[in-house]
């Protein structure tokens, strides 16, 4: 029996069949992708105005402290060392929540409140490609080639595409508090996540990130009351809405780890793609943003063209 054929003898059933990865795969992008028009619709019921950063901070240390929280359950559940992953490596997960929760979305959520959310999911993507050039020169065995240096630039032709065109004000242009936020946020995930994949040599990937979570969820707090945050007491409309973003953020990365433990990597990871697809749909439909003027079109098929090109690259080593 081959290695793939005795894998998936032991798999839970479905878990490994193209159709049910592809259903579940999609369902985790459309999660992700619903975030931005979410996070936005948040800043209003909460009444969070654009200035207000410490609010802001709030906002998404509730969420992802929430979420850290229900992963970390989800793990308990699973029968995953979950207090022992905390004790093996306080400081490391402490220092992977402070960047990849606390610090990126620090300015992931600023730069969301000077964008849309048709231009924020797009311009968050170049996380994929930040990984790719960060990964050249930290891993010998993950060099840089043609194809990955093509679909690099593709996706990056993507994003100076989408600030073209659009007039004055949050929707047209490109504005470093706005659109340069989200840049930048991508290329704080990208070095985190890298730093992320070397720590779940040493804890379970799902407790690292569930510790992560709640412990960045917990920084961005601390930042948000420090700074003199407060949030508007919320209706049920808001408790639902902050409610549906942790659990976006916990079961789409518990059915993602799941794929990723009977797959291949490759198999799953090129359907990251479309996640700026139904970022930019999602925010057209619920926020009425435009998404079908010219460029945002050419942004799209650029974004989502380079990171395929990627993948394939990387399901080909």
């Amino acid at each position: 029996m081959s290695a793939t054929a005795a894998t998936t003898a032991v798999t839970p059933s479905g878990w490994s069949r193209p159709p049910a990865v592809a259903a579940v795969a999609l369902l985790c992008c459309l999660l992700w992708g619903s975030s931005y028009p979410a996070i936005k619709g948040g800043y209003e019921l909460f009444g969070i105005v654009r200035e207000d950063l410490a609010g802001k901070l709030l906002f998404a240390g509730w969420r992802f402290a929430l979420a850290g929280v229900l992963v970390l359950l989800a793990a308990a559940a699973m029968g995953k060392p979950v207090r022992a992953g905390l004790r093996r490596q306080p400081l490391r997960l402490a220092a992977l929540g402070l960047a990849q929760t606390t610090l990126q979305y620090v300015f992931f959520y600023l730069g969301l409140a000077y964008t849309t959310g048709v231009k924020g999911s797009i311009m968050n993507a170049t996380a994929t490609f930040f990984s790719v050039l960060i990964a050249h020169w930290l891993h010998a065995d993950d060099r840089l080639s043609l194809r990955k240096l093509l679909g690099c630039a593709i996706g990056f032709a993507g994003v100076v595409a989408v600030t073209l065109g659009g007039g004055a004000g949050i929707d047209g242009g490109f504005a470093w508090r706005g659109e340069g936020a989200v840049v930048l946020a991508a290329l704080i995930l990208a070095a985190a996540s890298i730093y992320g994949k070397q720590l779940s040599q040493r804890i379970d990937a799902m407790v690292m990130t569930g510790w992560q979570l709640a412990l960045g969820g917990l920084f961005l707090l601390a930042l948000g009351w420090a700074g003199g945050g407060t949030l508007q007491a919320p209706g049920a409309p808001a408790l639902l809405l902050l409610l549906y973003l942790a659990l976006l953020s916990s079961a789409a990365f518990t059915l993602w780890s799941l794929l990723l433990r009977h797959n291949r990597v490759s198999q799953v990871a090129i359907y990251n793609f479309t996640v700026p697809v139904f970022g930019s749909v999602l925010s057209a439909v619920f926020l009425g943003e435009h998404l079908w003027a010219w460029h945002y079109a050419a942004a799209l098929a650029l974004v989502c063209g380079g990171i395929w090109l990627v993948t394939v690259e990387r399901a080909r080593r």
